[in-house]
């Protein structure tokens, strides 16, 4: 956790594929810790085509139930069924809007929101973005995208800065 919050959290993301990757993880992650589905990402990438969208796109009964044995990930058929559908629409957005990239960041200007928290307990769990992504995903077809899995998306992906402001990581990501 501590690299991943020291190197990854909260960097400002725009490839593709990688969005699709916390898309996929983050919803992955509903109900359980982000440290269970962290132990588990090597596992998600070879299980899922290295979040290849159209590879996971084409994923069939067979694919899934072949998942559904896999040690390595959460075992949830709504959540791996969901992927799936996901990747569809992931597919969509990018033939709409030239990109996930675009799309998603849409919905906070293009630029990250850079709060400022002095102590955990101020950071919320959705906001007004959070909430309008939420809403338009799930127009879209997609699951598994309710207005915190989106904000856990957002900051994972550095769409906002939710680190602490005594945090180093703060000042570097602007």
């Amino acid at each position: 956790m501590i690299k991943y919050h020291d190197t990854e959290w909260g960097v400002p993301l725009h490839d593709d594929r990688k969005l699709f990757e916390f898309l996929v993880l983050e919803g992955m992650q509903a109900g359980l810790s982000w440290l269970t589905v962290l132990k588990k990402r090597e596992n998600y990438r070879k299980s899922f085509s290295g979040f290849d969208p159209r590879k996971v796109a084409r994923y069939d009964h067979r694919k899934i139930q072949s998942l559904l044995s896999d040690s390595g990930i959460i075992r949830n058929r709504l959540k791996i069924e969901a992927a799936v559908s996901n990747a569809k629409a992931f597919l969509a957005v990018q033939e709409e809007f030239g990109s996930f990239n675009r799309y998603v960041w849409k919905f906070i200007g293009g630029k990250p929101v850079r709060n400022r928290w002095a102590r955990i307990s101020q950071i919320p769990a959705t906001s007004s973005e959070s909430d309008t992504m939420s809403a338009d995903m799930k127009k879209r077809g997609f699951k598994f995208v309710g207005s915190t899995i989106c904000y856990a998306h957002m900051q994972a992906t550095g769409m906002v800065n939710d680190h602490l402001v005594s945090c180093f990581r703060y000042g570097q990501l602007g």
